[in-house]
Formats: C-alpha cells, structure tokens, sequence
C-alpha cells in the first residue's frame, strides 16, 4: 500500500490519500454493480424463458440492455465532461437498480425486454462515466493506473461469483432473486457515492453547449431495424416486413453517417471510425463482441435445456470463460512488454478462441466437468488477450488527443459486436430448432404435437416436460414418448452448436484480420510504443 502513500500533490492526486481510498471504493462498488449484472443473468435466462414463455424475445433480453447502453454511454460521458460525474453517477445508480426491481417483478417477456431496456440506460451511465471519474481523481497516468486495479479486480470478482452465484440463487430461490440482488449493492454504491466521490467538473466551456441526442435516435432505430431484420429473415425470406426494415437500416444509417460528420461531439465518430490504420482494430473489436456475448448468452441454454443440467451446475462451467477474459487481461499486460510485437497476441487470442469454441462443439454432455471448464476457459483467456491488445495497439498508433475517442469506440462496437452476436445466433437457433425438432416428430407421425415442441423453454421447464409426457402416453405414444423428448433436446444442442461455429467463424475472420494491424511494439515506461 505504500506506493498510494504519496506526498499529496493536488496535480497528480486531487484528495489525500483517505479521501481517495473511499471514493475509490465508491467507485468500485458501482462497477461491482454493472459487472455482476452483466454476468449474473446469463445463467438465469433458461429458466426466465421457461417461466415467461416468449422465446422469440430471448436475444432481446440482452440486446435491449446493449442498445440502450451503445447510445449512452457517449452522451453521459459528455455531459460528465461538462457538469462533473457525481449527478450523474447518483441519478444512474438510482435508475439501474430501480430498473432491477422492475426486471424482478416482471411478469411476461417483453415486460422484462424493456425493463433491461432501462436498466441498459443506467448501466450505460455508469460505464460512461465511472472510468472516466478515475481519470478526475488522479490527473497523474502512473498512479492513475495503481488505483485502477481496485476497478479491474472488481470485474475479475463478478465474473468469478456471478454465474455461479446466478446459477446457485435461480435453483434455490428463482431468477427473480438474481434482479433483486442488485438492491443492496445498489444502495452500498449510493451510499458511498453521495459521501465521498467528490463533483470535479473538468471542462469550463462558453457558448451553447451541443450534445448530438439526434444522432442517438438515429443510431436506436438503425440497431433496432438491424436486429429485427436479422430475427426476421430466417423465418418469412424477402418479405414486406422485412424489405421495409432494410430500408430503414440502410436509410437511417446513411443518415447517421452523414449527420455525425458534422457534430463536434457525435455518438458514432465517423472521422475516426474511417481511419484506415484503425479498420482492422475496429472490426477485431466487433468480431470479438460477436463471440464472448454470444457464447455467454447461449452456453447457458445448452447445458440447461440441451444436458438438463442444473443452473447451478450451468453456472458453475461458464465461469471459466468470464473469468478466462479477466486472467487474459492480466496475463497481457505481464507478456506484452517482453515479446518483440504486440500482434502476436491478438493471434494468440483468436486462435485459442477458435479452439475453444470447436471443442465445445465436439462435446456431447457426458464428459468430466473439467473438460468442458477448460474448453471454456480457453475461449475466454483468448478473447481476454484480444480486448487488452485492442487497446493497447491502437493508444500506440493513434495521436494522443485521440486515444479517448478510440478507446471509448472500441468499447462501443464490442458492444455492437456482442448484439449482432447474440440476435444472429438466436435467429439461427430459433429457425433450426423448429427444423430439427420437426423431422423426428414426422418419423413417428407425430407432427400433429409440433406446437407442444416449438419453443426451446420447454425443455428447461420439467413439470411441463412432465404434463407433456403425460398427454402423449394418454394419446397412445407411450412407446416414443421419451424418445421425441430426446429428439428435442438434440435438436436444441444441434442448433446451439451451428451457433458456437458461427462464433468460432467470426474469431477465425479475427485472426486474419489480425495480419491488417500495424505492427506495435510496447516499451515499458515509453509514452509511445515503436514500430517493429
């Protein structure tokens, strides 16, 4: 501790060193707030979806989240810029988790959809504002860097705790508790918010002060086309529905682009997104937001519907894989100053990814629990050193006044990455369940229970497996009662695993990209890396 022990210095640390300590852990309790949120629901959706039926909406539970967070985070971390980070910190910690408590009391899918809707608004605050707090509160770069590790640990903790801890309350008490979980810690983070991280206002501007919430619109229905086209396509082909939200996608984005062009602050940077030293960083970041969300979204589907594990048991075997990102980062930031480039770690990453998910693919439900965690802690390792090392190289090959608004875009199109992820592998699962489960049903002339089979969650939910069952003995399908039963959970493992090679797929195109990024070099104590 007695490297935080410094002479206090108001140019590189605002408060003394007291002071400093209890903001920090202000801070760190409003990112255990988002970061156990975000790891915690994953292991509970199966169970949601099988309670409040509506299938067709289980990718919106996660990408409602996102959209709301993508259009926020750039907006409030203007505002902070402007106004300081304290009100909006409160009011955001008040909105998440008077969001949660509305997520835990709802009562039908799409209820829940725009619940998490409005929790992705709070928790877009935050994100936009908390790391950017650091900032305020220790001017210096160094030690800036020794108080962040408070922040890093606490997402190392959540994605320890959360699926487990998701998994664990969902069997014992209902997914409703893995919502209201969110309450205390809530009001710890209040607390020490309104107590001890202090108002430090950054910017002193004149004139009309311009923040571009149009483009933010334009930027929701873009997306919002964009998912529902991609949900769409798959069941009714070239359609009017759809050749309308095509047209949406394509005019609001061409909207969108020419509109940003001319904000000073936009939401989408245009001019930096072109830049063509950063193409291959920014579409890397996507790629990797498609794989990590759309794993740790459908993973957990697999093992509770596809193996009829437990949520506990689901919960307990993805956590390698979010813990994996955690102990990747870490293990980046040890390696990267000793090897002659970065990149070669980008390929690393990819390539473990690319391993990861195919050998979950090969894996039929009845391997030791510790193949399948080492499967899962191969992919996150790997996408672990792919999110630091995007990072990294692009703060060395970008001008210093630009490192923020690449940095924050990153963030911003894994994200993107992550709601294209889960609608794409929800639109594939959706369409090839309903293919899959059909063929057996019509091998034992049984199509006329298609309707009792359409939807996944009902493989989640055993008393309804049970009243199914039930029906079919008393219908004279005694005999292949328990077989059709096992047909469905193949044909939901089948469908997931198209999913994980489409994931595989995307990690794969990552790594060729890869080969597209300058080549960087780290250097310990230099302000600038050197080019191999």
């Amino acid at each position: 501790m007695d490297s935080f022990v410094d002479v206090h210095d108001p140019g590189r640390q605002r408060l003394p060193f007291r002071e400093s300590l209890l903001a920090m852990l202000g801070i760190a309790f409003v990112t255990m707030l988002v970061a156990l949120d975000q790891t915690i629901v994953g292991t509970a959706m199966p169970r949601i979806v099988a309670e409040l039926k509506g299938f067709d909406l289980y990718a919106w539970v996660a990408t409602s989240y996102m959209l709301a967070s993508v259009i926020t985070i750039p907006i409030f971390g203007r505002l902070g810029d402007l106004y300081g980070r304290k009100p909006f910190l409160l009011a955001a910690i008040v909105l998440f988790t008077a969001a949660s408590v509305l997520c835990g009391f709802a009562n039908s899918m799409l209820f829940l959809v725009i619940a998490r809707g409005v929790q992705g608004i709070g928790g877009g605050i935050l994100l936009g504002t908390v790391f950017a707090a650091v900032a305020d509160l220790f001017p210096d770069p160094k030690l800036r860097l020794r108080w962040l590790v408070l922040v890093t640990s606490t997402f190392g903790v959540a994605n320890v705790i959360g699926p487990t801890l998701g998994g664990m309350l969902t069997q014992m008490r209902g997914w409703r508790l893995v919502f209201f979980v969110n309450v205390p810690v809530g009001i710890v983070s209040l607390m020490f918010v309104l107590l001890f991280v202090p108002n430090l206002r950054r910017l002193k501007v004149r004139g009309r002060i311009q923040l571009d919430w149009l483009g933010a619109c334009v930027v929701a229905v873009t997306l919002g086309a964009l998912q529902l086209l991609i949900e769409m396509l798959p069941k009714e082909g070239l359609s009017r529905t759809t050749i309308v939200l095509a047209l949406v996608a394509l005019i609001f984005g061409a909207t969108l682009y020419f509109w940003e062009k001319r904000m000073g602050y936009p939401v989408v940077p245009v001019d930096v997104l072109m830049d063509r030293k950063l193409a291959a960083l920014f579409a890397i970041s996507v790629l990797g937001g498609f794989a990590l969300f759309s794993m740790a979204f459908y993973i957990p589907l697999l093992f509770q519907g596809g193996y009829g594990m437990s949520p506990h048991d689901s919960g307990m075997l993805i956590t390698p894989l979010l813990l994996g990102t955690t102990v990747g980062s870490m293990l980046n930031n040890r390696i990267v100053t000793r090897i002659p480039r970065a990149n070669v770690l980008l390929y690393a990453g990819f390539a473990l990814s690319v391993a990861g998910c195919l050998a979950l693919v090969s894996l039929d439900g009845h391997e030791p629990h510790a193949v399948w965690m080492a499967c899962m802690g191969a992919s996150g390792l790997g996408l672990g050193l792919v999110a630091t090392n995007l990072t990294i190289c692009s703060q060395q090959i970008v001008a210093h006044d630009q490192i923020g608004a690449v940095t924050a875009l990153l963030q911003s199109l894994r994200i993107f990455g992550g709601m294209l992820g889960t609608a794409i592998t929800g639109a594939l699962l959706g369409h090839l369940y309903a293919q899959n489960v059909n063929r057996p049903l019509d091998s034992y002339q049984a199509t006329q229970w298609l309707k009792s089979f359409a939807s996944p969650d009902l493989l989640i939910d055993r008393a309804e497996q049970s009243a199914l069952i039930e029906r079919l003995v008393a219908a004279g399908q005694s005999a292949d009662a328990m077989t059709m039963m096992h047909s469905a959970r193949m044909a939901l493992v089948a469908a997931i695993h198209v999913g994980l090679v489409v994931a595989a797929l995307a990690a794969f195109i990552g790594l060729c990209l890869a080969w597209f990024v300058p080549a960087v070099r780290v250097v310990y104590g230099d302000a600038k890396g050197q080019g191999a």
